[in-house]
């Protein structure tokens, strides 16, 4: 669970498994392997989310020749979910998933996740956004294509409507985002806009170095797209890290969290030789 003294490691696998289920399933395995906390996927009622037109829009791809075939060759159903329920059960790593429609959250309720994701696209819609606040389940919300105002409008949408944010993601929706569009500071900006809130970072970024970063800054979570092999079709692919990158990532993270300490300034025993050894005579003593 997410907490100010662990920072919690998202593999979002989001729709990288390309439609299979087996391919889905290694990928929970090797975030596991890789020391991640969690693994997320997506979820839509195709028909509700894409108009009749949009899925008729012609769009060569593995599962057909519309854009309607790609989208529902995607698509998980109860069976796979009931899949990926008990595998990471069985590993001990969380999941959950990102509901793109109201029908969604309901077949997410079913599972018990310890939270919902609220995905960036999905911020300014009141009506998705009170129904997930309704849910009882804890929100991760993300906060990219928005300014501070719209922030603060849908933060006080969800909790006037009774949901609980379990945490907000600084957040760039671009991918991969460029370095001069991350804006870590945003980190701090939104810890002190609302105090009461637990911050962390979802990156869409190259490399593991601003993620890292982001632990350092405070970040409680981070969030990472994930992918067993980069050069594999589909839109999130060249935004995500493969597993041997994610690995790095937690690693230097774990060690973010040794390095930053508790902030007590100590003279330490393993300095007391040193300093008897350097120093030439102590006439400063502590008040």
């Amino acid at each position: 669970m997410i907490s100010d003294s662990r920072t919690y490691v998202i593999a979002e696998i989001g729709i990288n498994h390309n439609g299979d289920i087996d391919q889905a399933l290694e990928m929970i395995r090797k975030s596991k392997e890789a020391g991640c906390d969690a693994v997320k996927f997506q979820k839509r009622t195709v028909d509700i989310v894409y108009s009749a037109e949009e899925l008729a829009r012609p769009r060569e791809n593995v599962f057909g020749t519309t854009n309607g075939d790609l989208k529902r060759g995607l698509e998980f159903g109860k069976a796979d979910y009931d899949r990926i329920d008990q595998l990471s059960k069985e590993l001990g790593i969380d999941w959950f998933a990102s509901p793109w429609d109201e029908g969604s959250v309901d077949f997410l309720l079913d599972y018990d996740t310890p939270y919902i994701k609220v995905a960036s696209a999905m911020v300014t819609d009141r009506d998705f956004l009170e129904y997930c606040a309704r849910s009882g389940r804890p929100l991760l919300v993300s906060t990219g294509m928005s300014d501070m105002a719209m922030v603060r409008s849908f933060v006080d949408v969800i909790e006037r409507s009774g949901g609980e944010i379990a945490c907000l993601y600084h957040c760039t929706s671009t991918y991969p985002t460029r370095d001069d569009e991350i804006n870590l500071r945003g980190i701090s900006t939104l810890k002190e806009a609302f105090p009461h809130l637990k911050i962390g970072f979802s990156g869409h970024e190259e490399g593991i170095l601003p993620s890292v970063c982001a632990a350092a800054l405070g970040a409680c979570s981070i969030e990472r797209h994930v992918t067993l092999d980069r050069s594999d079709w589909g839109s999130d692919q060249k935004a995500s890290l493969e597993i041997p990158e994610v690995a790095d990532m937690v690693a230097q993270i774990r060690r973010v969290e040794v390095v930053r300490g508790d902030g007590v300034l100590r003279f330490y025993e393993d300095e007391k030789p040193i300093a008897e050894k350097l120093r030439r005579k102590v006439t400063l003593q502590a008040a």
